[in-house]
């Protein structure tokens, strides 16, 4: 079982820590532990009850009427609510609730909802993406596992691949081709995935080489498909020195491409980059770079 700081809480729920005091003095909210030094902690359960807590409070429940619910009723009552209030925190709140509690139904439920409610693209850029950065979160203090991770990712994943077989197939033949692909040791492939999407959408042609791909395979299938445009990112962690590596040899090798690079890496980081070679912070930036070419 993780526990969690007040300050943990707070950034997971975007409760106060003052209000969360406020609420376990007057109303008895949760009864967090104290370590010897009197400071408190908690657990995942307090976690995922004052998360259930900030979504009816911010859709106009009063903390009041909230404390006397049962949990299942405070679920149902979630539940509820994220059925029918489709404003991104609420929807991407009720995710992370449904991931720390493995159910897939109620997961399901809330990215179709979603996806109904703002169309798939967006959908991604306005929720799954700041669940994502939620999740991350809860990575740093250990909270999730790995069953955790593989039960949302490859749900949304499914999400991915449906959208992307159900696009509409008319690729100008004048079109650029993007070759896109995960380096070697790399299998985070959700942003991969939303990449092909936004490209399939306007109308490029891509090929998808997908998670892990040997470096040596790269250039056979650039001289098979005439492809103008290579796409990679890096979401698990690299050091400066072998990710600048990694980018001087894929542009000096593929120095008559365009080459994208984005993922988590790039962030926080001041790397140069050769001519040929364009890093974006965000999938917003990389809809503006392809507009542009």
């Amino acid at each position: 079982m993780s526990t969690y700081s007040i300050k943990d809480i707070e950034k997971f729920t975007g409760i106060k820590a003052h209000t969360i005091r406020i609420w376990e003095k007057r109303y008895g909210v949760i009864d967090p532990e104290r370590t010897d030094t009197n400071i408190r902690y908690y657990s995942d359960s307090d976690l995922k009850k004052l998360l259930n807590i900030s979504i009816l409070n911010r859709n106009g429940f009063k903390i009041s009427d909230i404390v006397w619910m049962g949990e299942d009723e405070l679920s149902e009552k979630v539940l509820q609510v994220t059925q029918r209030i489709y404003d991104a925190d609420t929807q991407m709140e009720g995710l992370v609730v449904a991931m720390i509690e493995l159910d897939e139904l109620k997961f399901d439920k809330l990215l179709s909802s979603s996806i109904i409610k703002f169309g798939f693209e967006q959908a991604v850029l306005q929720v799954i993406y700041p669940f994502f950065e939620r999740v991350g979160l809860l990575w740093q203090v250990g909270s999730i596992t790995p069953a955790q991770e593989h039960f949302m990712s490859n749900l949304i994943r499914q999400k991915l691949l449906v959208a992307i077989d159900g696009l509409a197939t008319g690729i100008a033949n004048d079109s650029k081709t993007f070759l896109l692909f995960l380096p070697e040791g790399e299998w985070h492939e959700i942003g991969l995935l939303f990449s092909c999407y936004i490209l399939r959408k306007r109308g490029y042609k891509v090929v998808y080489l997908g998670q892990s791909v040997p470096y040596d395979n790269l250039k056979e299938v650039v001289s098979l498909r005439n492809c103008n445009v290579l796409l990679t990112q890096f979401i698990s962690a690299i050091s400066d020195e072998n990710l600048v590596e990694y980018i001087d040899r894929l542009s000096t090798d593929f120095a008559d491409l365009s080459i994208f690079m984005g993922g988590y890496q790039f962030l926080d980081r001041s790397i140069e980059t050769p001519k040929n070679v364009t890093v974006y912070n965000d999938m917003n930036e990389f809809k503006s770079l392809i507009f542009k070419g």
